[in-house]
């Protein structure tokens, strides 16, 4: 048998304390499979004295986790530490630089630097593998890398962030409000106690940035990405999708168009027969349209340290046998720019909810409007509000729900521009797309 594969680790929170275990846990059954033992001899922490769980004796340690990325003693370095910056993107340049192979969880490094880790680790000749930066235990990663390399794919999709499909299935389920659920969701330790970065859409758009790569061939880019999160949605939302035959996912997209890669985060409405939408609670899904077969769905734990410590292995695992992949998919110089498509000419079907003025003229003034922008509407419903009786009240605003035929998100934005300026409306439209499945 060849020798152990010697694996230093920087950062040993939920995910690297799970890795370590792991390993260990498996440890005999890893070298029957992958041909060697797989070691862990180094790490790096913040503390040395905490208790993680895990056995770090016969581990040497080091402080500064750059210094192990330079150790002599190591084959692997995984970086669990997080952040776009430093110590981790340094750590990891010297790692490449150095000779090392590279595993690593950290998204936002790679959205931001994947492009030049991509050509260090191609000049050193070793490999930089992140499975578990997108979907956890989900091989998403490898399924683009290598399960579908004679496959040209026109769109990928999906449910990349548990914290905001947590908070929409209860909504859904609950009638809650969307303040009500994040505030649960932060209790059970689903959302952080800032949830920004999360229910705004930020954590989907990084992973997306990396599956366009992926996909589509181009740099990671992930300033291309048109970015909406779920905080507008409200319970009207949700109970009018579930009347309509839908339900509200928020969804990364990128899809091959004829004006560009279209790269895109927002709520979005999905048919309820369809797979992503049966994905609830704090699972993720990815469904990748590919020519030549019918779509795929992949479905899994999307975050934890036990998932996320799987994919990891599972990198480190490939290491181990030898196989080695172009980060992502292709030579960095066959990788080329994004050639963006805007968001104003994204087509496809709108739900538009509208708190219209109750008077004579409104709703032939919303038509006009629309029919000055081509719109074609597919439904509409208007709800008048009732009194305990059963009354119809008279005045106000009255709820109207509109679904629209394929249009333009210019041609939407125009006509609901010009209705604000009629004044036949109160408060600010309800725009959600709806995704073709």
């Amino acid at each position: 048998m060849a020798e152990a594969l010697r694996v230093g680790v920087a950062g040993l929170g939920t995910v690297g304390a799970a890795l370590i275990a792991q390993i260990a846990r498996q440890h005999d059954a890893l070298a029957t499979r992958c041909g060697r033992a797989i070691d862990v001899v180094a790490v790096s922490a913040r503390s040395k004295g905490k208790d993680r769980g895990v056995d770090l004796k016969k581990m040497k340690w080091f402080a500064d986790p750059v210094e192990l990325a330079g150790f002599e003693g190591i084959d692997v370095y995984v970086e669990l530490m997080g952040g776009s910056g430093d110590p981790a993107k340094t750590a990891v340049e010297y790692a490449l630089a150095s000779g090392k192979s590279v595993v690593t969880a950290n998204k936002a490094m790679l959205a931001k630097h994947g492009f030049k880790l991509a050509q260090l680790a191609e000049k050193s000749g070793v490999s930089l593998n992140y499975e578990a930066a997108v979907g956890a235990a989900i091989p998403v990663i490898k399924t683009l890398r290598e399960g579908l390399t004679g496959n040209a794919i026109n769109r990928i999709y999906g449910i990349l962030n548990g914290t905001c499909n947590y908070i929409l299935t209860r909504m859904e389920q609950e009638g809650l409000s969307y303040n009500d659920c994040l505030k649960d969701a932060q209790r059970l330790g689903y959302a952080e106690a800032d949830p920004t970065f999360d229910v705004e859409g930020f954590d989907t758009a990084q992973k997306l940035a990396l599956l366009a790569s992926l996909a589509f061939g181009t740099r990671v880019d992930e300033n291309a990405i048109y970015v909406e999160g779920i905080s507008s949605i409200a319970p009207a939302d949700l109970a009018a999708a579930d009347e309509l035959g839908y339900r509200i996912k928020l969804l990364g997209v990128a899809v091959r168009t004829g004006k560009g890669i279209e790269q895109r985060v927002h709520p979005t409405m999905v048919r309820k027969d369809s797979a992503i939408a049966q994905v609830m609670g704090v699972t993720n899904a990815v469904t990748i349209d590919a020519e030549g077969i019918n779509p795929i769905t992949l479905v899994g734990p999307g975050a934890g340290g036990a998932a996320t410590a799987s994919a990891v292995l599972s990198d480190i695992c490939d290491i181990a046998r030898g196989l080695r992949t172009a980060p992502f998919g292709r030579p960095t110089a066959r990788l080329t720019g994004v050639r963006k498509a805007p968001m104003q000419r994204h087509e496809g079907g709108y739900y538009i909810r509208l708190m219209a003025r109750d008077r004579p003229g409104t709703a032939a003034t919303i038509a006009t409007r629309l029919a000055e922008q081509e719109i074609s509407l597919e439904s509409i419903v208007q709800r008048h509000a009732k009194d305990d009786a059963g009354t119809v009240k008279k005045g106000g605003a009255v709820p109207v729900i509109l679904v629209t035929y394929a249009t333009s998100e210019d041609a939407v934005r125009k006509a609901l521009a010009a209705v604000g300026r009629d004044k036949v409306i109160s408060g600010r439209p309800q725009v959600i797309r709806i995704e073709k499945n």
